[in-house]
C-alpha cells in the first residue's frame, strides 16, 4: 500500500491541492453542503483519507489548546537503522505541530533490562504515549505495565514484548524475516556443504530472537547439508561483533554462511575482510543481513554483503506516531496503513 503521508504539516489546502480543487470545494465537502458535483466529492474524500486527515478532530483540540507529548525510548550507541527512524521523526516537525505534538528521544542501553526498566519508569505522568524498542524481560515488562497503568499509552517499536499489556507493536514479522534469511543464505550457498554463523545484537531482544528462530526453521528443514552455529551476541556493537566472528573464523575454516540479525555491521564487514585477506576467500561465506543503511548499501555494492531484508524506517517513525495518536483519540487504528512490510534488497535491485 503506497504512502502519501510526508512528515510536513497536512493543511486543507494541501488537500485541496491533492484533489485538484479550490480551498472552498474542500470546505463544502467536508460541511456537506450543496453545489459540489458526486465526482469532485469522491475526489476530495478520497483525498482525505488517503493522508488520514482528521479536520474536525484537529480544529478541536487546537481550540482546546490541547497538546501531547510523546516519548520514543531508542537504543544509545550508533546503530544505523534506530538512527534513520530517529532522524525521521525530527523531519515530522512540521506534521506533529499541527497537532500540537511534541516527541522527544530518550537513549538508552536496551539491553541492559535495569537500565531499560528505569528509562520507562522515569516516563510515567510524563507522557501521554510512549514508543519504545523494548527487551523482552520481566523487568521490562512490569516496567510497561506500570505505564499502562498509570493511562500511558505504550507502543513497542521494532521489538515486541507480547506478553506485556502494551497496546500495540509496529514492526515487521521478525519470524518471516528470519526465514527469508535462511532461504536467501541457504539458497545462495548453493550445493556446498559446511557450518553457518549467526551473529546477533541479543537473543533477549524479541526481534532478534523471532528472527533466529525463522532462521533455524528453515536451515532444518531446508538445507540438511549446512549446519548452524551458536549464536554469538555482540550487542549490535562493531568491535565486540569483530572479534567474536574473527575468534569463530578461526576455530571453524569450513563456513560458508553468514547471517547477521541486527546491527554491528561494520564489525562483521571487518572480520570478513580479514578472513579473506589471510587468503580463506570472503567470496565463499554468503553474508545476509538487515537493512539499507549507507553502510550496507556500500557493502552490497562492494559484494561483501549478497542480500538485506530491508523494513522501512521512515514507514515504522510514522506508524508509530499514528498509532499513538490514535490511542490517545481513542480513534481505531488503521491496520493495514500501519502494517510494516520486509523488502529482499540486493546489488541489482538497490533503491
Amino acid at each position: 500500500m503506497a504512502e502519501t503521508l510526508t512528515p510536513t504539516a497536512l493543511t486543507l489546502k494541501d488537500i485541496a491541492r491533492e484533489a485538484g480543487v479550490s480551498l472552498a470545494t474542500v470546505d463544502r465537502v467536508l460541511h456537506n453542503r450543496p453545489g459540489v458535483r458526486p465526482d469532485t466529492v469522491r475526489r476530495v474524500k478520497a483525498a482525505i483519507e488517503r493522508n488520514s486527515f482528521q479536520p474536525h478532530v484537529a480544529a478541536a483540540e487546537l481550540a482546546r489548546g490541547r497538546a501531547r507529548r510523546f516519548a520514543f525510548v531508542m537504543p544509545s550507541g550508533p546503530n544505523p537503522f534506530m538512527q534513520q527512524i530517529e532522524a525521521y521523526l525530527g523531519e515530522m516537525s512540521g506534521w506533529l505541530s499541527a497537532r500540537r505534538l511534541s516527541v522527544e528521544t530518550v537513549a538508552t542501553d536496551v539491553f541492559d533490562p535495569s537500565a531499560l526498566a528505569a528509562s520507562l519508569e522515569a516516563l510515567s505522568g510524563d507522557c501521554d504515549g510512549v514508543a519504545v524498542v523494548a527487551l523482552d524481560h520481566p523487568g521490562v515488562r512490569a516496567a510497561i505495565n506500570d505505564l499502562v497503568d498509570a493511562g500511558t499509552k505504550v507502543v513497542t517499536l521494532v521489538s515486541d514484548v507480547p506478553s506485556s499489556r502494551r497496546h500495540h507493536y509496529v514492526g515487521i514479522d521478525n519470524i518471516a524475516a528470519g526465514r527469508t534469511a535462511g532461504a536467501l543464505v541457504g539458497r545462495l550457498v548453493g550445493q556446498r556443504s559446511g557450518k553457518v554463523a549467526i551473529v546477533a545484537g541479543s537473543q533477549g531482544l524479541r526481534d532478534h530472537a523471532e528472527r533466529i528462530f525463522g532462521f533455524n526453521q528453515v536451515m532444518a528443514t531446508e538445507f540438511p547439508d549446512l549446519s548452524v552455529l551458536p549464536v554469538l551476541e555482540g550487542r549490535d556493537e562493531d568491535d565486540r561483533s569483530e572479534q567474536l566472528l574473527a575468534r569463530l573464523f578461526g576455530q571453524h575454516a569450513d563456513i560458508v554462511g553468514l547471517y547477521n540479525v541486527g546491527a554491528g555491521t561494520q564489525g562483521v564487514a571487518k572480520a570478513l575482510n580479514d578472513k579473506a585477506s589471510g587468503g580463506a576467500g570472503r567470496d565463499k561465506v554468503v553474508f545476509v543481513g538487515h537493512d539499507v543503511t549507507a553502510l550496507t548499501r556500500r557493502l552490497l555494492l562492494q559484494g561483501v554483503m549478497y542480500a538485506a531484508i530491508s523494513q522501512n524506517p521512515g514507514h515504522e517513525a510514522r506508524a508509530a506516531v499514528r498509532v499513538l495518536l490514535a490511542l490517545a483519540r481513542g480513534e481505531p487504528i488503521l491496520r493495514e496503513q500501519e502494517k510494516i512490510r520486509i523488502d529482499i534488497v540486493m546489488r541489482d535491485n538497490l533503491p
